[in-house]
């Protein structure tokens, strides 16, 4: 491949008033993304009461969002803003990179913080054994790693392919599926890999969360207090709305078949992975809780009595 050709990224608006508006809102949910998990990272790091595996759990999937959005929003506003597409090959690979490994990080962060709540809920006496520090730091190490494994291998497949026809890509990002499209090779055993690294990024967590939370439904079911129950309800119902957005985003990008695919879908779908779920995150996890309420109410509170 001729690396002195960049690749034309086509977008994801236009310059028409409603695309203007539309990508106005993508910026205002970026900023909010970016300040919103970033102050939850900043809260669980500075509070001490906040030092329990739940909420680094919950710190790293903040870190892994921060830079899921930063990988993808800041180019494409740049490109917007300046009216130009172009993108280097090492930015489109590093692109791929960054978001397979965050994309795969966090669907085994999300399996691991799923099994917490389980033992949370159904094991609370043995909460500290089964749940300790040495396991919560081996899962969340073990979710970097295969995330960037994944990264890695598909990254490097990818920008390995000649691409002698045409560069431009029909998204507002580097992504794998689109990439593939353009190589000049055949590309079916390499689709063929991707479907099993699918397999076990995806369906793998997705299953063990599943899991946890049908054993956990099953614990609030048996609960004697209504209050309780319903407490119990809304916070799975919520983690389980978040889930269910993220992992079916990418299910759809990555898992369906070459003959089914649409570029408008697709841009659409990713989108909402890459710059929506982001944002929910920190409201989800965090708008309930009363620690973390708590956490903030002290930062606020000592930040405006220094003050006078």
């Amino acid at each position: 491949m001729d690396n002195e050709i960049n690749f034309i990224l086509l977008g994801l608006f236009n310059h028409t008033q409603t695309h203007l508006f539309l990508f106005s809102m993508v910026l205002m949910i970026f900023l909010t993304s970016v300040m919103g998990n970033a102050l939850l990272f900043m809260l669980i790091c500075k509070d001490p009461q906040l030092h329990m595996p739940m909420y680094f759990l919950l710190s790293q999937l903040s870190l892994m969002d921060v830079m899921l959005v930063s990988t993808i929003v800041p180019k494409m506003a740049a490109n917007y803003l300046m009216d130009t597409r172009s993108i280097s090959p090492a930015g489109c690979g590093t692109q791929i990179f960054l978001l397979l490994t965050l994309g795969g990080g966090e669907c085994f962060l999300l399996a691991a913080m799923a099994y917490d709540r389980y033992v949370a809920i159904c094991h609370p006496l043995h909460y500290p054994i089964l749940m300790n520090q040495k396991l919560c730091l081996h899962m969340t190490i073990g979710s970097w790693l295969l995330g960037g494994v994944d990264g890695l291998m598909q990254a490097g497949t990818t920008m390995s392919f000649s691409y002698c026809h045409s560069r431009e890509i029909n998204h507002f990002f580097c992504e794998a599926p689109s990439l593939v499209r353009l190589a000049c090779a055949d590309t079916t055993f390499f689709e063929l890999f991707m479907y099993v690294c699918c397999i076990l990024m995806l369906l793998i967590p997705l299953s063990l969360i599943l899991a946890s939370y049908s054993l956990i439904l099953a614990a609030v079911l048996n609960m004697r207090s209504t209050a309780a129950r319903k407490k119990a309800f809304a916070t799975c119902s919520s983690h389980l709305g978040v889930v269910g957005l993220f992992y079916g985003a990418i299910i759809f990008i990555y898992m369906r078949p070459k003959s089914y695919r649409s570029v408008a879908h697709d841009k659409v779908v990713s989108a909402f992975y890459t710059i929506f779920t982001p944002v929910l995150n920190p409201l989800i996890y965090s708008v309930r809780n009363k620690e973390i309420k708590g956490a903030l109410r002290k930062l606020l509170e000592k930040h405006f009595l220094g003050h006078q």
